[in-house]
């Protein structure tokens, strides 16, 4: 095997492939990278058992083979490599790399031991890279991070005809995003429950084409795989990763139909607000918000020890309300909603509120999280 590249074409694509290796494989070879190099360029591939990547991009190959190197290690070398032309020769049990007047020798791992990629299931339909990544990155903010939960670590996808809806929860607090999308056909309709973390870092890397296909091949038992392409820097990034296991907790019906008080304010003000007067929360306590005659005030810290309080304008609608929250998951879901006005809507103060944008066309900013309120200290 012998084929030359352009060094950033090819530190941008072990990078991409690479991001996705185990860091602590179970076998030796599942740390390596795969790299095939054929008449039409070279295919870059990573696999760990449950998620793979690949990776196209065009290269003069001399002559046609295959080869598996340490990822991380190629990884860490094309990126230190001067801005020339790069060769790779496999010459025995050995690779020589060499780029302008830098020269590297990687030893093999064995490829005949290296487990085969799972296949791309069946295009589903595209979306556009940019919305796709934008509403991932707004729907993983509520995903489960204890590992003793699976279930709730995975981001559940809905897809309904022209509509795709992402739900993710920690028992805290809940994320719904929608968004359009142009499916293969109308009538179809899917549901999967991916990895939230596979899911948002796919999701990113995936922005440098217009759109992402999404391929869906559930089997209703865990055991299905969910695909993601796009174009990338002259060739073509694809993803697979296997579906969580589990049933996803019917969420849809925690978000009330009716509200008792709804409150408009700036998003800016409540986030800065927020931020000063938490420092004097102490771990794991709330803080309180009360919204009385257009003004929310906030307030933290009991007692002896230290304690502050602030107001903010409000357009308040209903009732008086005094409520709490963890102000770092209240600050999380500010920080998802992109309209510089929010609303937050209640039913009563023990009841979690609905946080949204505010559109001005009033049409519906397709983002809503639900936070569960904490217990105030007397």
């Amino acid at each position: 095997m012998k084929f030359r590249v352009e060094r950033d074409v090819l530190a941008d694509a072990v990078a991409w492939a690479a991001r996705s290796l185990p860091v602590r494989p179970s076998v030796p070879v599942l740390s390596g990278l795969l790299i095939r190099a054929a008449e039409d360029g070279l295919v870059l591939s990573t696999f760990d058992y449950e998620t793979s990547a690949r990776a196209t991009l065009s290269a003069d190959v001399i002559d046609e083979g295959t080869v598996l190197v340490s990822g991380r290690l190629l990884a860490d070398i094309t990126r230190s490599l001067p801005s020339k032309p790069v060769e790779m020769t496999l010459d025995g049990a050995r690779v020589s790399l060499v780029c302008g007047s830098a020269r590297f020798t990687l030893q093999t791992l064995p490829v005949e031991e290296y487990p085969a990629l799972p296949e791309m299931p069946t295009a589903t339909g595209t979306v556009r890279s940019d919305v796709f990544a934008h509403a991932v990155a707004q729907a993983v903010t509520a995903a489960g991070r204890d590992d003793m939960l699976p279930v709730l670590t995975g981001v559940r996808l809905e897809i309904e005809g022209s509509t795709i809806s992402l739900l993710a929860t920690d028992r805290f607090r809940l994320s719904q995003r929608e968004l359009e999308w142009d499916p293969r056909s109308p009538d179809e309709s899917f549901a999967a429950l991916v990895p939230a973390k596979v899911l948002a870092e796919t999701a990113k890397s995936l922005t440098a084409g217009t759109e992402v296909t999404i391929a869906l091949a559930a089997s209703g038992s865990g055991e299905g795989i969910i695909g993601f392409e796009g174009a990338a820097n002259g060739g073509v990034r694809r993803t697979t990763t296997r579906l969580l296991d589990g049933e996803f907790p019917k969420v849809r019906s925690l978000f009330p139909t009716e509200h008792q008080t709804v409150a408009t304010l700036s998003k800016a003000a409540l986030v800065e607000s927020v931020k000063r007067v938490s420092l004097v929360a102490e771990r794991n306590t709330a803080v309180q918000l009360a919204f009385a005659d257009g003004v929310l005030t906030l307030d933290a810290g009991s007692g002896d020890e230290a304690q502050a309080s602030e107001s903010v304008e409000a357009d308040v609608t209903g009732g008086d309300i005094v409520t709490g929250f963890n102000p770092q998951f209240l600050l999380d879901g500010l920080g998802a909603i992109d309209q510089p006005t929010v609303q937050l809507a209640f039913t009563q103060a023990t009841k979690p509120v609905v946080m949204s944008g505010v559109v001005d066309d009033g049409t519906d900013p397709g983002f809503r999280y639900l936070l569960m309120p904490r217990r105030l200290l007397s």
